[in-house]
Formats: structure tokens, C-alpha cells, sequence
């Protein structure tokens, strides 16, 4: 995503809140809220001259934008900043915590931060106050707990982006980020990244207008605080030990201690500078060279977690994990029919930019009922896409569904109307907070029906924002692969779902994978690479993952 979108978005999306906390129409927020999503997604950077073109910026939006991007605010923003207090806007940062309940406690107890709430929770200073439960304060201590846990850590696509901005913005003859973010784990405390270097380098990355604050600075480490609260540690190596910096610095420190101690049993020391016997240089320039020094197989970072991988690469026997290449295709994408923000036509050609076999268009169906999603929609789509076929001969179009799961783990439309899709995706939206049995039962129920082949998002989690729901996952894994239902890994970085540690217990239990983007604009479709580290962090290989196999295989998989 283009940065200059990225920070428009952001202060139209702030605009749009501070707009609802003051009593705005709510159409007009909702108008500002699909604007920034729609500027958040365009493909191109967006410039003054050009605002105007991105679908939903009507004229009173744009002039915003362009006001934004000469001097990095508007003033309607900085009006509404002034008039909302800041702390009714830290108290709507809880999850399930609205704007009007955010005023009255900020005006009537002066509660003014999510740590305030909390201590005003426990200390019972709110029980009996009106709109307020016993269920109510009960979500809303939860919610401040998710809010402090998720302050610590961000979700891999803002690490990521941050990491590639900060690459990009160094002179180094080397640059690469190490640590849990080359684990590719679903959150990330903070940002390593290694550069091969002269140390003016460390000048020129404190002075970088992403950084807040200089924490540490020194010739071979510097560390800094970025505008957005990340820390990111710059570290500058010697070429001649690049491998064994990167080992050493990707971690994890449990998987590093067990080669280190392989290294020990031999009489070597390994350390970020290299594998050393005495003072003869084992290995150090590649980390490939470390690993066949200590006689094993490359152990790919996501792999690095000390779960069986040292073991398995002694003795030849770690897989070969799923790569992005693999893939052939996307099996869960939206377009502007429901909550995307391009064109089918626009999706399909960024898809084939991308090299696809296949590609599924699966939007959302009328159960999600703020969709606006009607049978007549979905029919005349299909007629659309197969219309788009014929200009690609080499891409088969597949036309899907993303349905909705009931309490009951019933589907908007009956087997009729399903059999006709070619991908059915069947999706939690709804009803989060279910009992345990009754939520399994739930997912079983759609496994078992013949026309859903992928479960969407299964924990429904959003990082930050929502828990993921309580199901008996072994059941629900046995059911899946009793049925022959597709677990999905969706991409998107905030969601991450299934988690890596679900996926392997559904492995172990026979289920397949899909890895999806979960696409609701161009820029999107390139989160697939998410899914395929939590992939690489659960051993998948491409006899797991639906949408690597050929499109018959795949097809004979989604049929009843």
C-alpha cells in the first residue's frame, strides 16, 4: 500500500469517528468510512490533482484530501480533535465500547483511559449504573485486558510495512528484517533489521521523519521508537558474517540454543559473527553453510520455533514446506458487489497480473444482511464473469460464494442455488459468543453440508479488536476431514486465521488448507504471503494446501 494513501486514509477514518462521536449523521459517517477504505485500497498513489479519481471521494471528501496531502491535516480534523476530549477518544479504542457510553463515562466519572475503566470495573465503581450490567462491564474488563495485551505487539502487516519502509530508506550494500518477523508470526513487539553498511548509515537512520525518538545510539546498534510506537533496532554486520547474523538475529532464541549446543558437543562456538573452531572459520557468510556444517538440512525461519525441526534436519527428514509460488490461485476474494472497493473487472486483471491458473470471486451472500446481496446480484455477476473469461484464456474464472454461517450451521441459500457455485466459502459473521458446544456443533453443521468447501476465517479472530470464538477444534477438525472441508488460512494480516497452531492440530487430524487473501481491493491480493508463513510455521506442504494442486484436482475436491 502506497504510504501517502495509507495516511489518508488514516485521518479520514479518524475524522469519520471524531464525526460519530460528536452526534454526525450517520449516513455522512458511513460516506467517510468507505472513502478511507476506498483510498486505503486504490493501486496508485494518490495526489491532489488525482483524489478525485478514486471511487466514493465525492467533491467535499476530496477537498479534504487535498488540504490533507499539502500540509498533513484538514481543518475540519483539527476543529473535531479540538472539540472531542482525548480521553472519550482513548475510551473508544475498547472493543465493543461505543461513543455514547465513551462520553458518559468520561463526563459523568471521569473515566478517561481503557486503564481507568479497568480500575473502575474492579473496583466496582460502576455496578448498578444504568446500560451498565453485570454482561456489559463483564465484556468491557475483557476488552480493556485485549487492549493493553494487543498495545504491546502489532499484527504482522503493519510490522511488515514499517520493516520494508525502513529498508527502503537506507543506503546499505545488504539490508534484511530478521527476528519473529522473518518467523513470520502473527504479532511482532518489535522490528531487527540487519544491514551490511558504512556507520554513517546510523545517521541517516535517525534522522529518518519515522522516527519519534532515539532510543540507543551507537556505531554497530542503534535503536529508535517510530511515529507509530514500534521500536525497530538497526544492527550493522560485517558482509563476511551476514549468514550468522541472520541466524543468530532471526531466532527463535529455543531454536538457537539447540544448534548452539550441536555446535558445542563438536567443540565449536557459534555466534552472530560465525561457526568457529577455535579461530578457523567454519561457516559464517550463509547461513545455508551453517546449517550443512552441523550436518543439517536449511531450516527455513518460519520453521525455527524448536518444535521438532532440529531433529527432523539431522536426520533429512524436515519437509519441504509451501512456498508462495506454489500457490495458483485465490480462492476467497470480494469486489464492489458487496464490501470490496474494485470492479470484478479490476480484481480479475489484477489477478492475472499475478500469474493465477485460477481465480475465485466469492462476495458476500444476502445473510449478511447490511451486504445487500440478492440471488438476481449474485446470477448476474456470474454472467459477467463468464463474459470476462473469454479474455483469459489462461486463467480459469471460478464463481463463489462467501455464505454465512447460522447459529444453527445453516447457509443463506439452499442446495439448489449452492450447486451452482463453483467455490462455496462458508464464514462465521455473527453470534460470537456462543457456548462452546453449541459453537462446535455450529461448524460441524456447515462441514457436513455437501456444498460448502472451504470454512472462512474458522476463530473469527481480529487481531486487537476480537477474540477468537471457543469451539472444541478437535471435533470441528475431525469433521472437516471426515467431510472433505478446506480449512482456510486467511491472509489478511489482521485476522491470520487459522493460527499456526490450530493448523497443525487440523493437520494432525487429515484436514486440507486453503490459503486465501480475503481480498477486498488490488492491494490486498498480495497478502497471500501471510498465509503462506503461517503455513511454513505449521509444515504444511503443497499436498495440503488446496490451491496449489491443479485446477481438476481442485475442482474434484469442491464438487459434492
Amino acid at each position: 500500500m502506497a504510504r501517502a494513501n495509507e495516511q489518508a486514509a488514516a485521518a479520514l477514518q479518524e475524522y469519520a469517528e471524531l464525526f460519530a462521536l460528536t452526534g454526525g449523521d450517520a449516513f455522512r459517517v458511513r460516506s467517510y468510512q468507505k472513502a478511507a477504505k476506498a483510498i486505503a485500497g486504490h493501486p496508485e498513489d494518490i495526489s491532489a490533482t488525482d483524489v478525485r479519481a478514486v471511487p466514493g471521494v465525492g467533491e467535499a471528501i476530496a477537498k479534504k484530501m487535498e488540504e490533507f496531502l499539502q500540509r498533513g491535516s484538514f481543518r475540519q480534523l483539527d476543529d473535531l480533535r479540538g472539540r472531542v476530549p482525548e480521553g472519550v477518544r482513548r475510551l473508544t479504542r475498547v472493543p465493543s465500547l461505543g461513543p455514547k457510553t465513551a462520553i458518559t463515562l468520561f463526563e459523568e466519572f471521569g473515566i478517561d483511559s481503557p486503564a481507568a475503566l479497568g480500575e473502575a470495573i474492579a473496583a466496582g465503581r460502576l455496578d448498578g449504573v444504568k446500560g451498565l450490567g453485570p454482561k456489559t462491564l463483564a465484556n468491557l474488563a475483557k476488552g480493556v485486558e485485549q487492549l493493553e495485551q494487543s498495545g504491546r505487539r502489532v499484527h504482522i502487516g503493519v510490522a511488515m510495512a514499517l520493516a520494508e519502509q525502513v529498508m527502503a530508506s537506507l543506503t546499505a550494500e545488504r539490508v534484511a528484517y530478521a527476528g519473529s518477523l522473518r518467523r513470520m508470526k502473527d504479532t511482532i513487539g518489535d522490528i531487527d533489521i540487519l544491514a551490511v553498511a558504512p556507520v554513517s548509515v546510523m545517521e541517516e537512520f535517525r534522522a529518518q521523519p519515522y522516527v519519534a525518538e532515539v532510543i540507543a545510539a551507537g556505531d554497530k546498534k542503534t535503536s529508535v521508537r517510530t511515529t507509530s510506537g514500534i521500536q525497530v533496532d538497526l544492527r550493522v554486520v560485517p558482509a563476511g558474517s551476514w549468514g550468522a547474523a541472520m541466524q543468530y538475529f532471526t531466532g527463535s532464541k529455543e531454536h538457537n540454543v539447540a544448534i548452539r549446543e550441536m555446535a558445542v558437543k563438536k567443540g565449536w562456538k557459534l555466534s552472530e559473527y560465525g561457526l568457529f573452531e577455535g579461530e578457523r572459520v567454519i561457516a559464517a557468510e550463509s547461513e545455508e553453510d551453517i546449517y550443512a556444517a552441523l550436518g543439517m538440512q536449511f531450516v527455513p525461519p518460519p520453521m525455527r520455533e524448536d518444535g521438532g525441526e532440529v531433529r527432523a534436519a539431522l536426520r533429512g527428514e524436515l519437509p519441504e514446506p509451501v512456498r508462495l509460488e506454489d500457490l495458483l490461485g485465490d480462492l476467497h476474494t470480494h469486489t464492489d458487489l458487496t464490501d470490496g472497493i474494485a470492479s470484478l473487472e479490476d480484481m480479475v486483471a489484477a489477478a492475472h497480473a499475478r500469474g493465477y491458473s485460477y481465480y475465485a470471486v466469492t462476495d458476500h451472500a444476502p445473510d449478511l444482511a447490511m451486504q445487500r446481496m440478492t440471488l438476481d446480484k449474485a446470477l448476474e455477476q456470474r454472467e459477467r464473469l463468464a463474459k470476462l473469461q473469454r479474455s483469459y484464456p489462461g486463467m480459469r474464472l471460478l464463481h463463489g460464494t462467501e455464505l454465512n454461517i447460522a447459529p444453527d450451521g445453516s447457509v443463506d441459500w439452499p442446495a439448489d442455488v449452492l450447486r451452482e457455485f463453483d467455490v462455496c466459502v462458508a464464514s462465521v459473521h455473527s453470534h460470537f459468543g456462543m457456548p462452546r458446544d453449541e459453537m462446535t456443533r455450529r461448524f460441524i453443521a456447515a462441514c457436513e453440508n455437501p456444498y460448502v468447501g472451504i470454512i472462512g476465517h474458522p476463530t473469527t479472530r481480529k487481531i486487537g479488536k476480537r477474540e477468537p470464538v471457543d469451539a472444541d477444534w478437535d471435533a470441528v477438525f475431525r469433521a472437516a476431514a471426515r467431510t472433505g472441508t478446506a480449512m482456510e488460512i486467511d491472509s489478511y494480516p489482521d485476522r491470520s486465521d487459522l493460527p499456526a497452531d490450530l493448523v497443525r492440530l487440523a493437520r494432525h487430524h487429515g484436514v486440507k488448507f486453503s490459503i486465501d487473501s480475503d481480498s477486498h481491493a488490488i492491494p490486498h491480493l498480495a497478502h497471500q504471503r501471510f498465509g503462506v508463513g503461517i503455513a511454513q510455521r505449521a509444515w504444511l506442504t503443497t499436498d495440503d494446501v488446496i490451491n496449489t494442486w491443479p485446477l481438476e484436482r481442485l475442482l474434484a475436491f469442491l464438487r459434492p
